[in-house]
């Protein structure tokens, strides 16, 4: 805002407001292209997940469960991509990762393709994509690509059911106690 009122009362009112415009669009694909994403683990006792750095959660060392806070088109793809590859090579263990879909309210065709590309890098690893919790007009999306037909893994309606899918019956250890157990 500061931006165009500066712009406008040295140079008029078009390049201000043609300014303002370039620069919104510029602050919104910046924000927008390195998207908030949490690892996520279960609350104790519930079937609750939350942010493993936020909330005391127990999770699996063959599980990455990654909760998505922002719709995924062309700017942010590659970040998810990138972002997915470094935590599998970090953790040799997983064998199962669960993306967490409830914040994502829109996607395109640059991250449908990076979607079918990070399935099929993980399932060259070994390791299976699983979605949860994605919303109906994502998933009318999904069903009109080849992706579920590619798919590795399920499409939960709950991260939960996710999770019990792969292990039914899991007890989960906490994390202090994979600390006292090393």
């Amino acid at each position: 805002m500061l931006v165009t009122i500066i712009i406008t009362l040295i140079e008029g009112i078009e390049p201000g407001l043609i300014a303002g415009v370039g620069l919104s669009i510029f602050l919104h694909l910046f924000k927008t292209s390195r998207p908030h994403v949490a690892v996520v683990g279960q609350i104790p006792g519930t079937e609750t997940f939350r942010n493993i750095e936020r909330h005391g959660v127990v999770t699996d060392p063959q599980i990455l469960s990654l909760r998505v806070d922002e719709s995924l088109y062309f700017p942010n793809a590659r970040f998810m991509e990138d972002l997915i590859n470094s935590k599998v090579a970090a953790n040799p263990e997983i064998r199962h990762v669960i993306l967490e879909c409830p914040a994502i309210n829109d996607i395109d065709f640059s991250a449908l393709e990076s979607l079918e590309a990070i399935n099929q890098r993980l399932k060259d690893g070994g390791i299976v994509l699983h979605l949860s919790e994605v919303k109906g007009p994502i998933m009318d999306r999904l069903k009109k690509s080849h992706f579920l037909q590619e798919l590795t893994g399920g499409v939960h309606l709950r991260h939960y059911d996710a999770v019990a899918s792969i292990k039914p019956g899991l007890v989960i250890k906490t994390r202090d106690s994979l600390k006292s157990d090393a």
